[in-house]
């Protein structure tokens, strides 16, 4: 059985209908069931990453848990500590590429609050995957400045930098990802092949740190053009000026991470890593059906 968190969230929903498609057990957390819309193979069960009643009896039976954690309020050694205790063999957590290597304190709250999770998790006793996903392959626009807000309301999305260049990825794909690393059977007596490579895709190690990105490289004024061609609208990127990119960006996101990544990323594009492809034996889903998927959710 596998543990799905924030199951109706773009990734964890794909996850949820991966595995459900594929036959394989799958339990969904998630604090509204009767509207979560997800398969009918999945077990729906209501759950809060905050209250630990819920995360034991969510956990109860499982093997392997798909941990993403978005509120500080999170309590990782609490969940690491209840995850060894119900028998979990596996966890894969969707953490952050602003982690930085060989530093005492992170240099910004993202990878402070990701890297502490880490670290609480690689103490549990249970093998761990960490998948750090790169900023600029979040879909960071989209949630920092309600693009879905400004498509509701025209046929302009204003935002910073029309030209930093991000890679952002297919949550289908980010769950293609994941669902490798789950699958992972470390504990078999063949394990001394692991690393071996095939059309399968690499072995996952325990305790190991993947990058993840999208596999295209796209301006953030390209990405706009993209998601309106899917919607059939001819919808246009105005650029703000720092100072107003600043003001406008949502007050959950962190604005001095995010417009530092972009501003970085205009001069010198990201890079494209490669841990879809020797994970899952794919080459990704294109720009045309990640902008697709994207604005039907936008739409929606």
């Amino acid at each position: 059985m596998i543990l799905v968190t924030a199951a109706t969230a773009p990734v964890g929903r794909s996850v949820v209908e991966q595995l459900a498609g594929q036959g394989v057990g799958v339990r969904a957390l998630t604090r509204e069931p009767e509207r979560a819309g997800l398969p009918e193979q999945a077990e729906v069960v209501q759950g809060d990453l905050g209250d630990a009643g819920s995360l034991r009896e969510a956990l109860r039976g499982v093997d392997g848990v798909f941990l993403l954690a978005a509120s500080p309020a999170f309590d990782a050694g609490a969940f690491a500590k209840a995850a060894k205790e119900a028998g979990v063999r596996r966890i894969v957590f969707q953490s952050s590429g602003a982690i930085e290597e060989g530093v005492e304190v992170q240099s910004n709250p993202v990878a402070g609050f990701h890297e502490a999770i880490e670290r609480a998790l690689a103490g549990s006793g249970v093998d761990c995957t960490f998948l750090r996903l790169a900023v600029e392959s979040s879909g960071s626009l989209e949630w920092s400045f309600d693009v879905a807000g400004q498509l509701a309301a025209g046929d302009v999305v204003r935002g910073p930098s029309a030209d930093a260049v991000e890679t952002p990825i297919h949550p289908a794909d980010f769950a293609a990802v994941v669902i490798a690393a789950l699958r992972d059977e470390r504990d078999e007596e063949d394990k001394g092949d692991e690393g071996d490579e095939g059309d399968e895709g690499e072995r996952v190690r325990a305790s190991r740190v993947y990058p993840v990105t999208g596999p295209h490289r796209l301006s953030l004024a390209e990405q706009v053009r993209l998601i309106g061609e899917a919607l059939n609208r001819s919808v246009t990127y105005e650029e703000l000026s720092e100072a107003e990119a600043a003001e406008a960006i949502s007050p959950y996101a962190p604005a001095e991470v995010l417009l530092g990544t972009w501003a970085r990323h205009v001069a010198s594009p990201p890079p494209v890593a490669d841990t879809l492809h020797r994970l899952t034996g794919t080459a990704g889903r294109s720009s045309q059906e990640w902008a697709a998927h994207t604005a039907a959710r936008l739409a929606s």
